[in-house]
């Protein structure tokens, strides 16, 4: 551990009630975790009361796999278990009863442990949340902490390492230390004097390296700001956001989106279709920025291709004149269509161009190649298209290489030269070079560039892309009814312009792409078929033993290229051969090693440093020693810088919690020689993203610290106060001492207030505000309902997603015709979110008529059906915990038991509460309803038809046809009732 994470679990473990803590992105939460838990099982077993179980809460994958490792190379007692939520509740009992367990298990099991008494609040040693930034006073952390408190005053420690998080709303970090019964506030920023004095005490070697653009990504990113400032433009004229906010700075984090939708989310329904367009076009604009720097350029346009058809003309970005230089750039980064009159056509000038001329009447034989082919063409097609494959390699790729060669030949110096014994910091450098990329298509992608060479990757995604164009097009015209134009994959909507000499007739220019692009594919599709068919009559040639003078296969120059394409397009077990190197490798084999399986963990590390990535770079001699090479995605969120011990690390896609990562990674390894190179596109987004993510951090952490300078926190926050009759204690002390005249006694006291909830709802806040209210939750799985409030009301909860789902798979109708039936007053709540309209839909979406697909329709035909049913219309949590409390007015209190045993019928097929079996034999309904051709549909007409079964035994055919609608089920039925049943006499 570092001096200040030491100073970090001993700030905490001063306060007996716990603390928060808000880290920088990227300092060592785990570590910090499993040394608090340490110290706190030290001091336990100290105090000889053997302490209890220690709770994780809200912990990530990677992070519970970090504390397991640590905890266990610490060499404590502590045991690590991970209770799943599915996990039967004897073994969970037998888990909260072993001393010094720390369990990850999750908040909705652990609720209703609590409430049950499963889980005694005297047994629990300690809390840890480890996303606090999440935790407010209706989140299920908020929860535990009060059912945890109101009987025993243990510590909780939350940590964060979001400090942005914790600036959302207003006075979060104030509100998230009230619900979770916390005092203290520790802040922990990259600039704190004891964390920057550790990290910087043996920095690593850093080189940036800065990659200059191509033209045409300078001119798509260019076009890209200024769509987003346009669209920035028009959403602040709506007045009804915050112009502040309304940055293009701003606008290139995720967390954007959060801000405008917060400021709009409470009027959203009175707003115009554009503005609520241009909320979604920004999102759509940060996409395409980051796409760009991110991807190679035909994944790039394939992407911009599946905006047009998705977006269509609801965008209203993609009208602007900058979205045509977006489309056409990106289209020149990848192909070129030139109109030819025979002449060749010459290439752009620095890029290395490969020419398609493809004629109007494109009749290929199979043994032709693509240059005979091209050349009887040209005396034939005078107006054919040329097709020239730019394909534009990405900046990056070169540079990669080159960082590459150099780091092998550095190696190869230092070991030539290292001719002494290697000393002990020499022993555990590993050599291996790490490159981090955003996410795992780009580690495969960077991988087989390296191996392949980026020519080659480039015409795999080309290929893939021609034929996915054909299929398209090939759909469509399988789907078209009327004949019509085709419309063009590029933005060349226009004409050509005539040259001096040519006919006046306009051609389509996107007809012209069109058939360019889908000759290519075809040729491509042909070549590919006939290698196949040639491997396979080779195959059988030498199955029949065809191996004497005469018997090889002659191979022509397309046999040649239909394999080179097969080699290109298909992902095979392949020998693949490094430039400079005769030494061969197989791709699985890299593909496995450099990418890291999230389920890897302490157990797999000594497997991942035996089988990394070896690769020669470049130029090196055969007998040079190869190059451990692994690939991290970054979004995968594993720490793999312990368990690879990376000597250069190649940052690809730079992202602040990495670099305090590789900083945290080096202080603890302060002998260890690290180099780390930075590679930035220069002059672009990704350099303003870089440099505002650290600005933006320091600008939480200086709000934070002035938030903590101001911040009041009332004396009974540790939660000595707290606890279900905390609201009714002053009267309830006033009427033990009231004596009145009229009665001469003291009233009676009060029952306390019960809700039977269904377990499923755990998942919702609602439970937690009943809570607080003072209602004492009961938690039992339901059969019918939600909530009980009383033996005669149910509650079905809806929130605005969950109606209109359960309206579309029509599970609601189920749901409301078993409450019906059971219970007297059946209630639907419709429940709105506080931080959102209460409202279905805008006013402009209302129409005048009754449509079948309006929600407000759907909800009126279910009141017509069901007469007895209540809708419940609730403005938040809140507001549904009041109306419970008046719904309860001058009830009974639920049975637990009977609410258990309703709409479970009972060994004699009885059901207790059947409203129904007072006017009907609910059996028999039953029993019909059970019968071959009977359905939801029809079972009413035919209780309708006949007064009992032995009457609907008697009717025939033709009268079981009527009442059924249908002979096919009538048939079924008729032969059913009428088959014979075989004896054993």
């Amino acid at each position: 551990m570092l001096p200040f994470e030491e100073q970090v679990v001993a700030d905490l473990v001063e306060d007996p009630n716990g603390g928060l803590v808000v880290l920088s992105s990227g300092l060592p939460l785990a570590s910090i975790a499993s040394a608090l838990l340490v110290h706190l099982c030290y001091q336990s077993q100290g105090s000889g009361g053997g302490g209890g179980c220690f709770l994780i809460l809200s912990a990530p994958d990677p992070v519970k796999a970090q504390i397991r490792r640590r905890l266990e190379g610490s060499g404590s007692s502590l045991q690590v278990h991970e209770v799943a939520p599915d996990l039967a509740s004897q073994h969970r009992v037998a888990l909260y009863a072993s001393h010094g367990a720390v369990l990850f298990l999750s908040p909705r099991a652990l609720v209703a442990d609590l409430l049950t008494s499963r889980l005694l609040p005297s047994h629990v040693g300690a809390l840890l949340l480890l996303s606090a930034h999440r935790s407010s006073d209706t989140s299920s952390d908020a929860f535990v902490a009060r059912l945890l408190r109101q009987r025993h005053l243990l510590p909780v420690f939350a940590f964060s390492d979001r400090p942005h998080a914790m600036l959302s709303g207003f006075s979060k970090a104030e509100r998230s230390m009230k619900s979770l019964y916390i005092r203290r506030l520790h802040l922990w920023p990259r600039f704190h004097l004891l964390a920057a004095s550790d990290l910087e005490r043996s920095p690593p070697e850093v080189i940036d390296v800065r990659v200059p653009m191509t033209p045409p990504m300078r001119g798509i990113q260019s076009a890209i700001l200024h769509a987003m400032d346009a669209c920035l433009k028009e959403l602040r004229r709506s007045n009804k956001v915050d112009v502040e906010d309304l940055t293009v700075d701003k606008g290139l984090f995720k967390s954007f989106d959060e801000i405008v939708r917060r400021q709009l989310d409470p009027i959203w329904h009175t707003l115009g279709k554009k503005t609520k367009q241009l909320v979604a076009d920004l999102r759509t604009l940060r996409k395409l920025l980051d796409y760009l720097l991110r991807y190679d350029a035909v994944t790039y346009l394939k992407y911009l291709d599946t905006l047009r058809v998705s977006e269509g003309v609801r965008s209203v970005w993609i009208f602007a004149d900058s979205s045509h230089k977006i489309f056409d750039l990106s289209k020149r980064r990848v192909y070129q269509v030139v109109i030819a009159d025979g002449t060749k056509v010459a290439a752009h000038k620095g890029t290395p161009t490969k020419k398609r001329k493809v004629a109007r009447t494109t009749s290929r034989k199979g043994k032709e190649t693509e240059n005979e082919d091209s050349s009887d063409n040209k005396d034939n097609a005078e107006t054919g298209v040329v097709v020239e494959e730019i394909l534009e390699e990405a900046p990056k790729w070169k540079v990669l290489r080159e960082l590459l060669q150099e780091i092998a030949e550095e190696q190869t110096k230092g070991d030539s030269e290292n001719v002494m014994p290697v000393d002990e910091d020499r022993i555990n450098e590993s050599g291996i070079v790490l490159v981090a990329c955003k996410d795992e298509r780009s580690c495969l992608q960077l991988q087989e560039c390296i191996s392949k060479g980026s020519h080659q990757v480039m015409r795999v995604e080309w290929e893939k892309y021609l034929l996915g164009k054909a299929e398209l097009h090939g759909l469509h015209r399988k789907n078209k009814k009327t004949s019509q134009q085709p419309k063009g994959f590029g933005v060349l909507d226009g004409e050509v312009p005539m040259r001096s000499g040519e006919s006046a007739g306009p051609v389509s220019i996107s007809r012209l792409e069109t058939n360019a692009l889908l000759a290519a594919a075809s040729e491509i599709s042909t070549v590919t078929k006939e290698a196949n068919l040639n491997d396979d009559s080779n195959v059988s040639c030498r199955k029949r033993g065809l191996v004497k003078g005469k018997g090889k296969v002659k191979k022509t120059m397309a046999k040649r290229e239909a394999s080179n394409l097969i080699k290109r397009t298909t992902m095979e077990h392949t020998d693949l051969e490094v430039e400079g190197q005769s030494g061969k490798t197989d791709e699985q084999a890299e593909v496995n090693a450099c990418m890291l399986s999230k389920k890897d963990d302490s157990a797999s590390a000594p497997a991942i440093d035996k089988d990394a990535n070896f690769l020669s770079a470049p130029g090196d001699p055969v007998d040079a020693k190869p190059l451990p090479l692994q690939f991290y995605a970054l979004d995968s969120d594993q720490h793999v810088l312990d368990v690879w011990k990376p000597s250069v690390i190649i940052v690809y896609h730079p992202d602040i919690t990495f670099v305090r990562e590789i900083e945290v990674y080096k202080a603890e390894n302060p002998s260890m020689k690290l180099k780390v190179y930075f590679l930035f596109y220069e002059d672009s987004a990704e350099v303003q993203k870089f440099e505002s993510s650290i600005r933006r951090e320091n600008e939480a952490f200086e709000s934070l610290i002035r938030q903590k300078s101001l911040m009041m926190i009332p004396v009974d926050q540790n939660g000595r106060c707290i606890g279900p009759t905390t609201a009714n204690e002053p009267e309830a002390l006033l009427s033990q001492n009231s004596i009145t005249r009229k009665a001469g006694g003291r009233k009676p006291p009060e029952k306390e207030m019960q809700v039977i909830v269904d377990m499923r709802e755990f998942m919702s806040s609602l439970p937690n505000v009943l809570h607080q209210k003072g209602i004492r939750i009961i938690p039992v799985t339901l059969e019918v309902g939600d909530y009980v409030l009383s033996p005669l009301i149910c509650v079905e909860r809806k929130s605005i997603a969950d109606l209109f789902q359960s309206f579309a798979s029509g599970r609601l109708y189920n749901q409301i015709e078993t409450m019906v039936r059971y219970y007297k007053i059946p209630v639907l709540l419709i429940e709105f979110s506080h931080d959102k309209s209460f409202s279905f839909q805008s006013a402009s979406e209302i129409g005048d008529d009754v449509s079948p697909t309006n929600i407000i329709s759907k909800l009126s035909l279910l009141v017509l059906h069901f007469p007895r049913l209540r809708i419940v219309w609730s403005r938040s949590l809140h507001a549904t915990a009041d109306i419970f409390l008046s719904l309860k007015t001058n009830q009974d209190e639920p049975d637990e038991s009977r609410a258990m045993r309703v709409g479970v019928p009972s060994e004699d097929g009885v059901v207790e509460n059947d409203v129904r079996a007072e006017n009907y034999n609910t059996s028999a309904i039953e029993f019909l309803r059970r019968l071959p051709g009977v359905t939801d549909s029809n079972y009413r007409a035919i209780m309708e038809g006949c007064n009992n079964l032995a009457e609907l035994a008697l009717l025939p055919a033709e009268r079981l046809s009527e009442l059924m609608g249908t002979q096919k089920g009538a048939r079924m039925l008729k032969e059913f009732l009428d088959a014979k049943c075989p004896t054993m006499l």
